[in-house]
């Protein structure tokens, strides 16, 4: 098979394999460029069911419109198997960016961040959930831009075996609590999982690694993950406790991916209801838009409160109070003359007094 939908689209060679897709590279020979054909697994293609959710989810993902999500152009089938044909992203994924890095740096960890948050958030508002929400379907642009992928697809399969117990759609490691227990999902597991990448990002390693739902779930047993700064000392204390937020185990606790994405971009000290700051450490990497006149008040009171100390106290002696200097003796004025004569004369008297 070297064509799909009657020799529109030229296949070039796979670009990408997982358990539920086949990713090909490929020529719109309409439109004259590239796009990406991701077409079921055989597993998957038989079930004729499977096939029309998957056309249906398609032309949901499809009315997204976002710099930050990669745009489904089209759906079709060929030979029994469902495919969807996608924006081609030049680039490689989160996981890729991951292998090469080890971890990256807080600040890029933030950006990065804010545009996935953007993408879900803006998904979220026409009532779709990602539901697979991984490194590998974080697609990185060679000009830097973060898309994300595989809107809609995830929830296709969901309930099929492969969510059974002991088996998971991807990646357990970024599942929610409530997604592994197969309870409701929604917007807030996708906030879940984007808190968990956030977390590899900055330290190198998930909060919780796990490859099926039963290994998931005893690895939460075990207790929270600790915050990614004792891992990465590097990271502010606002993106510490961020991510911790949108790791909590009740869905409503968590952010909203607006929410995370205004944080992330300096735009919200923090959702209030779901946010507690520290304030013991740095918060130099996220910029912040506000007044510095506070901090400045504060600052000057506090010199003030020194210099006020050092005058009391002294700066030597081991801290003890030194004695207060021994006053001064008053001196007299030159009394007033109403002559030249005489007030040569008061001053001379003056210069006798006071000269021994």
């Amino acid at each position: 098979m070297t064509t799909l939908d009657e020799g529109r689209y030229r296949l070039e060679g796979v670009v990408g394999r997982g358990g539920m897709a086949l990713v090909y590279r490929a020529v719109d020979r309409e439109q004259e460029e590239p796009v990406a054909i991701k077409m079921l697994a055989d597993n998957l293609a038989a079930d004729p069911e499977l096939r029309q959710r998957f056309a249906r989810e398609a032309a949901l993902a499809k009315r997204l419109s976002h710099p930050n999500v990669v745009r489904v152009l089209g759906s079709g089938e060929t030979d029994g198997r469902a495919f969807i044909v996608l924006e081609y992203v030049d680039g490689r994924d989160l996981a890729e960016e991951l292998r090469r890095e080890g971890r990256l740096e807080p600040a890029r960890v933030a950006e990065l961040g804010a545009q996935a948050a953007a993408a879900l958030a803006h998904a979220h508002a026409r009532g779709l959930v990602h539901r697979d929400v991984k490194p590998q379907n974080l697609l990185l642009a060679r000009d830097g831009t973060l898309k994300v992928s595989d809107f809609g697809i995830a929830r296709i399969v969901d309930g099929t075996q492969l969510t059974q117990v002991g088996t998971v759609l991807g990646t357990a490691a970024y599942l929610a609590p409530e997604q592994a227990a197969g309870e409701e999902v929604t917007a807030a597991a996708d906030v879940y999982a984007l808190g968990a990448v956030l977390y590899e990002l900055l330290t190198g390693a998930p909060p919780y690694s796990a490859s099926t739902v039963a290994e998931l779930v005893r690895r939460r047993a075990e207790g929270e993950p600790p915050p990614p700064s004792a891992l990465a000392p590097d990271v502010p204390v606002e993106l510490d406790s961020l991510v911790l937020a949108c790791l909590r185990e009740t869905p409503d606790e968590r952010p909203s991916a607006g929410e995370v994405e205004r944080v992330l971009r300096g735009e919200l000290d923090a959702p209030t209801r779901v946010l507690t700051l520290p304030a013991q450490r740095p918060t130099a990497v996220l910029p912040r838009h506000r007044s510095r006149r506070p901090a400045l008040a504060a600052a000057a009171a506090g010199v003030l409160a020194v210099v006020a100390l050092a005058l009391g106290l002294g700066l030597s002696g081991g801290g003890a109070a030194r004695k207060p200097p021994p006053a001064q003796p008053r001196i007299a004025q030159i009394p007033p003359a109403s002559t030249p004569a005489a007030a040569a004369a008061n001053l001379a008297r003056w210069l006798r007094t006071h000269s021994r």
